[in-house]
C-alpha cells in the first residue's frame, strides 16, 4: 500500500482514471452498501450517477430545505434547560429522520421507521471498521455477541429498505416528475437494457445515499457542538447572526446566502475534524504516481485529516478558526488541500445537500441554544471508526 499526503498528489490520485474505487475500506463498505453509486466502478458507476443526480437540482434542494429546518426546530423543542444530551445520538436521529423524509417518501408520520434505521446503522458502523482493521473473515463469522448484533442490525436495516422500496413501488404513479425525490428518480430509472431498475439496485443506493447523506452529516454536527462548547465567543457570533437574519422565525434556505460566519463555521469543522478521514485508490493498471511506480492492484490511501492538518496549507492547523474561510484568507489555501466531498467523477452528488442541512440545523438549533462540557463525562478526543467522532458525544445544553 502507498499513502500520498501532498494535495497536487491527491488530486490526480482522484482524477486519473486508472485509480478506482477499491481497497480495504471500500471492499468493507460493500458489506453495507452493496453495488450502488459508492461502491461501483466504470460504465455502471456512471449510469447510477446519472440516475441519481436530479434528485439534487438545486430546485430540489430548496424543497428539501423545509423538512431539515422542521426537523431541526423539532430536535431543539424537545431540549430542556439544564438537561444532559448526548448530542451525537441526536444529530444522528435527526439526520437520519431528515433524510427519510425529504430523499425516501416517508411522512412527518413515518419517524418511527427512521429511527429504527438510526439504531441499525448504528450498530452497523461499529462493526464495520473491525471488519476492515481485523479483515480475517472466519474471525466474524463465529457467534459472538458482537458478531450476532452486527448481522442482526445488518439484516433489519435491509429490511427495513427493502420495504421502503416495496411501498413505494407499489404507490407510484409510474409517471416521472420533476420534483421527484431520490426514491422516486430510481423507481422510475432504467438500466442499460431499457427495463426497470431491479429492487436489489434500488436498495443499494437508497443505502448509500442514507449512509452518506445521515452518517457523515450527523458526525460533522456533532464535532460542531464539541468545537463551540470549547470556544463559546464562535458559539456567540454565530447566535448574533441568526438572530440578526432571523430574529423572530426560523431559519430557513432563503436566509442561507446572509450566513456567511454558519458557512465558514461549518467549513473550519469539517477541515479540523473531518468525519470522512481516511479513503483509499486502487490501480486497476500499470502507472505512476509522483514519478513512482504504482503497479496494478496497488493500493493508495490518502487521508482528508493529514491534508486539512498540513502546516503548509492551513497556518497553526490545529487551532479553530473560522476566519480563514473568510475569501481574502481562503484564497491562499492551495488547491485540493481541503476536498470534504471529493473532486472529479467521485465528487458527491449530495455536497449542496448536506451543506445546506448542516447550516440549517446548526442555525436553528444554536438560535435557541447554549451547549456546555460536562465534566468527567465529556470526551472531545476523536474515535476512530470508518467516521472520526467524538469519544463521548455528550454536552449540557442551556437556554440561550
Amino acid at each position: 500500500m502507498l499513502a500520498v499526503c501532498a494535495p497536487d498528489l491527491v488530486g490526480t490520485l482522484l482524477t486519473r482514471p486508472e485509480f478506482t474505487v477499491g481497497g480495504p475500506l471500500w471492499d468493507t463498505l460493500e458489506i453495507l452498501l452493496g453495488k450502488g453509486v459508492a461502491t461501483s466502478n466504470g460504465p455502471r458507476h456512471r449510469r447510477q450517477r446519472r440516475t441519481i443526480q436530479p434528485a439534487f437540482r438545486p430546485e430540489r434542494i430548496a424543497s428539501y430545505a423545509r423538512v431539515m429546518t422542521e426537523e431541526a426546530v423539532r430536535t431543539a423543542g424537545s431540549w430542556r434547560d439544564g438537561e444532559i444530551t448526548d448530542v451525537g445520538a441526536e444529530m444522528f436521529r435527526t439526520g437520519v429522520r431528515i433524510v427519510s423524509r425529504s430523499l425516501l417518501e416517508v411522512d412527518a408520520t413515518g419517524t418511527e421507521l427512521a429511527d429504527r434505521i438510526a439504531h441499525a446503522l448504528h450498530t452497523v458502523f461499529g462493526g464495520l471498521y473491525q471488519r476492515m482493521i481485523l479483515s480475517f473473515g472466519p474471525l466474524h463469522r463465529l457467534p459472538t455477541p458482537a458478531n450476532r448484533r452486527f448481522n442482526a442490525a445488518l439484516a433489519e436495516l435491509h429490511t427495513l429498505v427493502r420495504q421502503l422500496v416495496r411501498e413505494a413501488r407499489a404507490h407510484d404513479s409510474g409517471e416521472a416528475a420533476p420534483d421527484d425525490d431520490l426514491l422516486s428518480v430510481l423507481l422510475h430509472a432504467t438500466g442499460e437494457n431499457g427495463a426497470p431498475l431491479p429492487d436489489e439496485e434500488i436498495h443499494d443506493n437508497v443505502v448509500s445515499l442514507v449512509v452518506a447523506a445521515a452518517e457523515n452529516v450527523a458526525a460533522t454536527l456533532a464535532w460542531t457542538f464539541h468545537l463551540l462548547a470549547q470556544h463559546p465567543e464562535w458559539e456567540r457570533g454565530l447566535r448574533e447572526e441568526v438572530e440578526s437574519v432571523a430574529p423572530d422565525r426560523p431559519v430557513d434556505f432563503e436566509d442561507l446566502p446572509k450566513l456567511t460566519l454558519t458557512r465558514n463555521l461549518v467549513s473550519e469543522s469539517m477541515r479540523i475534524r473531518p468525519a470522512a478521514w481516511i479513503f483509499t485508490r486502487r490501480a486497476a493498471s500499470d502507472t505512476e504516481l509522483g514519478g513512482y511506480r504504482v503497479p496494478a492492484g496497488t493500493d493508495v490511501l490518502y487521508s482528508p485529516w493529514a491534508l486539512q492538518h498540513d502546516p503548509r496549507s492551513f497556518p497553526e492547523p490545529h487551532r479553530f478558526d473560522p476566519d480563514r474561510w473568510l475569501p481574502e484568507r481562503a484564497a491562499e489555501i492551495p488547491r485540493h488541500a481541503f476536498i470534504p466531498f471529493g473532486i472529479g467523477n467521485r465528487k458527491c452528488p449530495g455536497d449542496i445537500y448536506s451543506l445546506t442541512e448542516l447550516a440549517l440545523v446548526l442555525a436553528n438549533t444554536v438560535r435557541d441554544w447554549h451547549v456546555e462540557n460536562v465534566p468527567g463525562r465529556t470526551d472531545p478526543r476523536p474515535r476512530i471508526g470508518i467516521t472520526l467522532q467524538p469519544r463521548a458525544t455528550v454536552l449540557r445544553v442551556r437556554r440561550a
